[in-house]
């Protein structure tokens, strides 16, 4: 599995403050404590930048580039960045994150993708906005292979994102995009899938995040997900990405196909993964005391 590290975010205020700033030992340090934790790529995501947006992006590129030998995958919605960036970037294979199903954005970033030789995160949002379940994802998603395919681009450049939702405010999306996650592979045998995990708490109580992005990440690892956008300081989350709790993927496995252990046989942790899993599948309702019923 590739993972994607999420933390050189503008909405993080002290990375918002050092863009602003241009204070490079704020984000050359956290960038090396991204590649330190084991993530395989940076995202660096400048928001729209309107203002300045180019200068900031290659500024940030060539800021991490010279203490971090990661690829970088590269965020934003303004375009004249997005190229600025891949024209600094440094090693092959760049990500652009991303290019949604919108006739102008695929116009405007699909020669870039070309021109750079860079792979890209094909979210599955369309003119009608967010696809409301599994069969809405697939639609755009075949319209978008058929888009690449006259574009001559070649699928394993394709990272589809379903587009993860919070929990907490749109437990029905969730399962959508896991439904998604189990046709895709027949949908889309020769293209890759990604998804910013983080998405999936947002809205829940701090304490209460990280055991829904690591409980979301076993649902999808287990449906054959083969890339991640994650917090790379989580370590907990890291080791799962990397297959090294193999007893809690299993047992989310079991919760997946129908099967509940008995409590009783359970460690503490494995119940309150057992009883995250059964939320985010839609066996029982969301409430920010889940782990308590």
């Amino acid at each position: 599995m590739i993972l994607i590290g999420e933390n050189m975010n503008v909405m993080n205020k002290r990375i918002r403050q050092a863009m602003k700033e241009r204070n490079k030992e704020v984000v050359q340090e956290i960038a090396i404590r991204e590649k330190e934790s084991g993530v395989d790529y940076l995202d660096i995501n400048i928001g729209p930048a309107r203002k300045q947006g180019g200068e900031l992006m290659r500024w940030m590129v060539e800021t991490i580039q010279e203490v971090v030998d990661l690829p970088l995958s590269l965020d934003t919605t303004n375009v004249e960045a997005m190229e600025e960036g891949l024209k600094a970037h440094r090693g092959a294979n760049p990500i652009i994150n991303s290019i949604s199903a919108r006739p102008e954005r695929m116009g405007a970033l699909l020669p870039l993708v070309k021109k750079y030789d860079a792979s890209f995160i094909a979210l599955l949002l369309g003119v009608e906005g967010i696809p409301r379940d599994e069969a809405e994802r697939g639609a755009l998603a075949a319209e978008m292979l058929a888009r690449f395919d006259e574009e001559g681009i070649s699928h394993d450049k394709v990272y589809f994102d379903p587009i993860i939702l919070p929990i907490s405010s749109q437990q029905n999306q969730v399962q959508g995009c896991t439904r998604f996650m189990e046709i895709f592979p027949e949908l889309a045998p020769d293209c890759n899938s990604t998804g910013g995990l983080s998405n999936v708490s947002n809205g829940t109580p701090d304490e209460l995040r990280p055991i829904l992005n690591r409980t979301y990440l076993l649902i999808l690892m287990n449906l054959g997900l083969s890339s991640v956008i994650l917090d790379a300081f989580d370590e907990e989350i890291i080791k799962i990405a990397k297959g090294e709790r193999k007893d809690l993927q299993e047992l989310v496995k079991k919760v997946m196909d129908g099967e509940e252990p008995p409590s009783e046989s359970l460690t503490q942790e494995q119940r309150d993964y057992l009883k995250t899993a059964k939320v985010l599948l839609g066996h029982s309702l969301y409430s920010h005391s889940w782990l308590k019923l």
